[in-house]
């Protein structure tokens, strides 16, 4: 407070559910007012994620306050610290942007030297980015919700429609469903980033205790998947790891890579992404979920009912796009 003045706990827990109260009513108005602007960036972008937050227990949705109830009787209840199960509900993230093509090579992505990496001035800024957070509203509902924001902003359907998502199946198939009954022809890329988790691991197993070789088997094999090739790469390491005569426990991380690779291939179409100037990672929502919702280990609560938008940078820029 600028004047010093100390505000209690309820008194403050009070003004923000009546500040939330006007949250959707708000945004509906604004929406219904607004019109889409055709000057903005070719590529319209959603993406979604989820977040935990932990919750009081008589907040919990009704299965996992069950589960939590059932497990409080157990031997097992008091874990470390920061580890409690059933504890959390799924807070559902959305935003939404436009954003200009940006066409790049797999090599300007990994370049072989740091000194090589494009610079942020060449990166076209997300424009007029919208996102929000909820607790109270399902997953399939803020998916919908992010559709009739896409749909408001290009009503002619003059736009290329991108989702961009981390692997959550029941995203995928919500994002297919809505796109299909819409008749959109929705791309749908899986972020760059957990790919390269994947790849790392099994990079790991290959080389246990190296530092040089497994960041050289990372990048070419990166390099590959961002040409289009990840269900060869996924071959490759699983023939690998045979002829290494790899046991089971040691080629663990490989084969799962090789099944991410494999099962996400139709979301892993790089190339195409790159040639057409599609975004290729969650930057945008994955800094939302830093920001709107906050972690266990950064708050006790979410900021739920936020909405932030308008031009500029984005809440967080990844390395990779």
């Amino acid at each position: 407070m600028y004047t010093g003045a100390h505000v209690p706990k309820r008194q403050f827990e009070e003004l923000v559910i009546r500040a939330a109260q006007d949250f959707e009513a708000f945004y509906q108005k604004r929406q219904a007012g607004a019109r889409a602007s055709p000057q903005t960036g070719s590529i319209l972008v959603l993406t979604v994620d989820g977040k935990g937050v932990v919750m009081r227990p008589e907040d919990l949705r009704e299965p996992t306050q069950r589960a939590a109830e059932a497990r409080a009787k157990t031997f097992t209840a008091r874990l470390g610290s920061g580890r409690r199960l059933h504890a959390k509900r799924m807070a559902a993230v959305a935003a939404v942007y436009t954003v200009a093509p940006f066409v790049r090579t797999p090599e300007e992505i990994l370049p072989e030297s740091p000194a090589l990496q494009e610079t942020e001035s060449a990166r076209p800024r997300p424009e007029y980015k919208r996102v929000w957070a909820s607790l109270a509203q399902s997953q399939e509902a803020v998916i919908q919700e992010m559709f009739e924001e896409a749909a408001r902003r290009d009503p002619k359907g003059q736009k290329r429609w991108v989702a961009l998502v981390d692997g959550n199946l029941t995203q995928i198939a919500r994002l297919e469903q809505l796109a299909e009954e819409r008749n959109i022809p929705l791309i749908i890329v899986v972020d760059l980033i957990h790919v390269a988790q994947y790849v790392w691991k099994a990079a790991g197993a290959f080389f246990p205790g190296q530092e040089l070789e497994p960041d050289r088997w990372t990048r070419e094999r990166l390099l590959e998947i961002l040409r289009g090739k990840a269900s060869l790469v996924a071959a490759g390491m699983r023939r690998s790891a045979t002829l290494r005569k790899m046991a089971a426990a040691e080629r663990k991380p490989v084969d799962e890579c090789a099944d991410y690779l494999l099962h996400y291939s139709p979301y892993l179409q790089y190339d195409q992404a790159l040639a057409e100037g599609f975004p290729i990672a969650t930057g945008v929502i994955e800094g939302a979920c830093r920001h709107l919702v906050k972690g266990p280990d950064e708050s006790d609560g979410c900021a739920v009912g936020v909405d932030w938008s308008g031009s500029g940078a984005p809440l967080a820029r990844p390395t990779l796009q």
